[in-house]
């Protein structure tokens, strides 16, 4: 964390002059009592020559670069400063190293996006290892003393730092992106399985409504001494189911497949599926997988509204799909039992079951903690929340008042089971 508080408070627009200044006074002052002491008692004049002026310019070197280059060219002026005081005197100032540190972590940190702005960003990191290699060899010569095997510690030390502190950044960044990324892709998958619906329920509804204007139509033409009123009741009858056909059109018309191009054909459409495509769904599962899948009917078959079999034909081909992508090489069974004026799905397989078992109180219900596992949240190898399947499917009970539940079936395995009326109710 300190490396990075760092970085944000070199990253301040006057940083760099105000701690720049900052060092240099520092430096000067600590320089001028160093050449005091070296001096000793020799004149006043020479001490001023010999001493007090050379280590102030090596001072000034060692700190203001830092306010007016850029970091690979600061480091190197940094370097010579210190590097020529230690050969001259066997001594630097506080400051002197202070800046010498500061110069070696923003060239070690130096970001790509800055890079370009100096020549050799390739070389920066190298270099700024590189930089400690004058302060091995003074601490290792006659010239060694504390404030070489300072810098020669310190130096590629902070380097260090930069390098790894620039790292986090970069590794924060990735994560932030991929995190983007996946919420964008949830997201689209989320907005294209309702799209998927809201066209199907389109086609459904646009049917009835046809079927209301022709029927009103076909009253008014066929009706054997039908009242003035009454044929002018049937004509806006059909005259009002055509314009909101007309108006649903124009709105979820755009959902559909082939909405960018007007001219394309229609003959590739086919109706929409419902339970007596059943068998052909279930076969074709069978050969996808390699497995066992049977369909078991019960009770006295009728039909049911076009909604609520798109409805059942959805949730099969899904659960389907996630015990053949979680569960593959398990046997299913697809069970549709008819009830009066209720239709009971129940889809299982024998597979490994939910990757989780549902936590303590929590019900097995569609959207519950354990729920999931064909559909998408439980499945194997896959933890709760994951995947999209479970939500469509509990939308497309919704969607005509039914119900949906999952979660690991009695004996092993995984069980998806819908509940849904013989016509559309509200959800």
């Amino acid at each position: 964390m300190a490396p990075d508080r760092l970085a944000r408070i070199a990253a301040a627009r006057h940083a760099p002059a105000i701690g720049g200044a900052l060092l240099a006074v520092a430096a000067c002052g600590q320089a001028a009592a160093q050449a005091v002491g070296l001096a000793g008692h020799q004149p006043a004049q020479d001490v001023a020559v010999l001493y007090v002026l050379p280590l102030c310019v090596f001072a000034l070197l060692s700190t203001v670069p830092l306010a007016v280059l850029g970091p690979a060219a600061a480091a190197v002026a940094v370097t010579a400063g210190n590097t020529a005081s230690l050969a001259s005197f066997g001594t630097a100032t506080a400051a002197g190293i202070a800046g010498q540190l500061i110069a070696g972590y923003r060239l070690g940190g130096l970001d790509e996006a800055r890079g370009p702005r100096y020549r050799g960003f390739a070389l920066a990191q190298p270099l700024a290892i590189g930089l400690a290699v004058p302060f091995c060899a003074l601490a290792l010569t006659s010239h060694g003393s504390v404030a070489a095997v300072l810098l020669a510690v310190g130096a590629p030390a902070a380097a260090a730092a930069g390098v790894a502190g620039r790292a986090r950044r970069e590794a924060r960044i990735r994560t932030a992106a991929g995190e983007a990324l996946a919420d964008t892709l949830s997201e689209h998958t989320a907005r294209g399985e309702r799209a998927r619906i809201a066209r199907e329920l389109h086609d459904v509804v646009a049917h009835h409504i046809s079927m209301v204007a022709v029927q009103a139509e076909t009253a008014r033409l066929t009706t054997p001494g039908l009242p003035a009123a009454g044929a002018q009741r049937l004509t806006e009858i059909g005259s009002t189911a055509r314009a909101g056909l007309t108006e649903m059109r124009r709105l979820l018309g755009v959902l559909r497949d082939d909405a960018e191009d007007a001219g394309a054909t229609v003959a590739g459409r086919h109706p929409q599926p419902g339970l007596p495509q059943l068998a052909e769904l279930i076969d074709a599962a069978r050969e996808a997988s390699g497995a066992g899948a049977r369909l078991i009917v019960s009770g006295p078959v009728a039909e049911f509204d076009p909604g609520v079999e798109l409805a059942a034909y959805r949730i099969v081909q899904e659960a389907l799909t996630n015990a053949r992508r979680h569960a593959p090489g398990a046997a299913v069974d697809v069970e549709l039992r008819y009830q009066g004026d209720a239709l009971h799905l129940r889809i299982r397989d024998n597979g490994p079951g939910p990757a989780q078992p549902p936590a303590a109180g929590s019900s097995p219900a569609a959207g519950g903690p354990g729920g999931g596992g064909l559909a998408a949240a439980g499945g194997p190898g896959r933890g709760p929340g994951g995947g999209h399947g479970l939500s469509g499917m509990r939308e497309r009970a919704l969607a005509v008042g039914g119900t949906l539940r999952t979660g690991a079936a009695p004996g092993g395995g995984f069980l998806v089971a819908a509940d849904l009326p013989a016509k559309p109710e509200p959800a």
